[in-house]
């Protein structure tokens, strides 16, 4: 699908501009629609149409979860004011501002972000990262995560670092493996600097889960980039020995995998948690006990709003809704790879890959971690858990996916040269030789050019537009019926019908005169 410029024939010089008056207001309605959906070809505007609407619904379903999962805990509790919404209405706060930080990313070049201004996000990305080891601006969170505390509200540095590690390293990538405009030395310098400074500084906080959740996506990033599967299977390898020595290293990271080995072997200490987790998936069977229904929200299960909201969704919803979390989930998934397929250059593609994936890999860490795969991490599940850092974050992802999205483009065909030497006739300009005001669409159907008026062969200047059909072209025809055809303002009157024609002059069947005109 090919977008073409359209124009139109004079609303001042044809006797047919009334009734494209009448349409022109109609038509002006539409053109911002046209422009913004129906002009588009239909690879880039479907998974971006996609894209936003699994989003809002994920988001909408969060709003509902997290309304549900927490009501019973701000009730009960003076602090929070026994206010029922209060966790709803800081989720949707966050929101908004997660919403208009993605619309500001999204009407922007994403090359505006990812190479103009990198270094400028990058630098203020590390200044947040060494605010929370300052006394006066860190605080610790349930002992895995560091918060900078800014008055009643917290920010998690490493949520907005996610973004940013995706920006660089697709930079750097797209600068080696398509433009190569850097030896491999000055690659894997560049990488370690600009990426690998951010991921210690997470690790120290200490955050081993979003540690985790960019490393995997840095892998992704490096596959599709064209690394050397050598190199990516060695990384693979030094990242589990590394994530193996530092779960082992302290006993909050060794009471996480003895945990989900055996949670029974403490269910009132390390295990309680994920044990009733387990309670609540039991407790939902297929179709869950209701939506509000939930019963370990009564103070039994921990952060039922936060990190095991999925094992709430399961109570209330069953495993039907479980799995109806996870299919929008892989709906979220096709859109962004399908957006990164057609991604004009490897920069884009490999951010709305890296995107995707980071939200997709987030969601498997969560899903795992509460089910029992894997040790917890304290991770919460995109777009539905409680989090105000969680909910930007993923949102503005998304935004640099649709920016993404909305600057690709198909690439210049044949046909479109051709397009580009296509002029108006003579009669449809003004003086100046400017294009018709008003024009809303051009006819290839016109008056037709008499033959010795026609440009010799191999002189021709391009396809010419003009005007066609009519009440103009009704009023040119002749009135009388002739036998003998005749010439008035270059049309030819060809009878006063095709059967006529078709039929011949004569009005027996057998008439000698038949198919002459």
């Amino acid at each position: 699908m090919v977008q073409v410029a359209t124009y139109g024939s004079s609303a001042t010089t044809r006797p047919r501009s009334s009734s494209r008056r009448s349409s022109r207001g109609r038509g002006s309605a539409r053109s911002s629609v046209e422009k913004t959906i129906l002009g588009v070809p239909e690879r880039f505007m479907k998974p971006r149409l996609v894209l936003i609407a699994v989003v809002v619904i994920l988001t909408c379903f969060g709003f509902l979860m997290v309304y549900s999962a927490s009501s019973i805990t701000s009730l009960t509790s003076e602090t929070l004011g026994n206010d029922p919404a209060y966790f709803l209405k800081r989720q949707l706060m966050f929101a908004a501002l997660g919403t208009a930080a993605a619309a500001l990313i999204a009407s922007k070049d994403y090359h505006l972000w990812s190479k103009r201004l990198v270094l400028v996000i990058w630098g203020f990305t590390i200044l947040l990262l060494l605010l929370i080891f300052l006394p006066f601006a860190g605080s610790d969170a349930y002992g895995a995560t560091r918060w900078i505390a800014i008055g009643p509200f917290s920010l998690q540095p490493s949520e907005f670092a996610k973004i940013t590690i995706i920006l660089v390293a697709a930079n750097l990538a797209e600068r080696y493996y398509d433009e190569q405009t850097m030896t491999f030395q000055e690659f894997v310098k560049q990488l370690a600097v600009f990426v690998g400074v951010p991921l210690v500084l997470i690790l120290l906080q200490p955050d081993k889960g979003s540690t985790l959740i960019i490393a995997a996506t840095l892998i992704v990033m490096s596959y599709l980039a064209g690394m050397d599967r050598r190199w990516i299977l060695l990384v693979l390898g030094v990242g589990a020995v590394g994530v193996l020595v530092l779960s082992l290293k302290d006993d909050y990271s060794r009471a996480r995998i003895i945990t989900m080995l055996n949670p029974w072997s403490d269910p009132t200490g390390s295990g309680y948690q994920l044990i009733q987790g387990f309670y609540a998936f039991g407790s939902g069977g297929l179709l869950g006990v209701g939506l509000g229904m939930s019963k370990q929200k009564y103070s039994y299960l921990p952060m039922a709003y936060n990190d095991f909201i999925f094992a709430v969704v399961g109570e209330e919803l069953g495993l039907m809704g479980t799995l109806g979390v996870l299919a929008a989930f892989a709906v979220l998934v096709w859109a962004g790879f399908r957006i990164a397929r057609y991604a004009p250059d490897m920069c884009g593609r490999l951010i709305a890959a890296g995107c995707t994936s980071l939200i997709i890999i987030q969601l498997l860490v969560n899903v795992c971690g509460v089910l029992g795969i894997m040790p917890l991490s304290g991770k919460p599940v995109p777009f539905i858990s409680y989090g105000g850092s969680t909910i930007m974050s993923c949102l503005m992802l998304v935004g640099m996916i649709v920016s993404v999205s909305n600057h690709s483009a198909l690439p210049e065909t044949v046909h479109d040269r051709s397009r580009q030497s296509w002029q108006f006739a003579a009669d449809e300009r003004d003086d100046a030789g400017a294009a018709p005001p008003g024009a809303s669409g051009f006819s290839l159907v016109g008056t037709p050019t008499p033959r010795y008026s026609r440009p010799r062969e191999g002189t021709s200047s391009g396809l010419r537009m003009v005007d066609g059909g009519g009440e103009a072209s009704r009023q040119a025809r002749p009135s009388s019926r002739g036998k003998k055809a005749r010439y008035e303002r270059g049309r030819i009157d060809l009878g006063p019908n095709a059967t006529e024609r078709l039929r011949g002059r004569g009005s027996g069947r057998g008439d000698g005169g038949r198919g002459r005109n």
